[in-house]
């Protein structure tokens, strides 16, 4: 029945088959991008840490 219902509606409408393709490749992108802005933000994390350390041990020692 469900073959019927489709033959008789004439399928899938090519422009919405279009649109879901580009609209997943969108999110392709989208996760991509995502993935490399979060790698980029802990790098920067990583080397703020490293440089806030580094600042922490060249001051003066206190006294104890």
């Amino acid at each position: 029945m469900a073959k019927a219902l489709l033959g008789h509606v004439g399928g899938l409408d090519p422009r919405m088959v279009s649109e879901m393709r580009r609209l997943q490749q969108r999110i392709r992108d989208l996760e991509a991008e995502l993935t490399r802005l979060q790698a980029q933000n802990d790098a920067l994390a990583a080397q703020s840490r490293d440089e806030e350390f580094t600042r922490l041990q060249d001051r003066e020692p206190a006294l104890t």
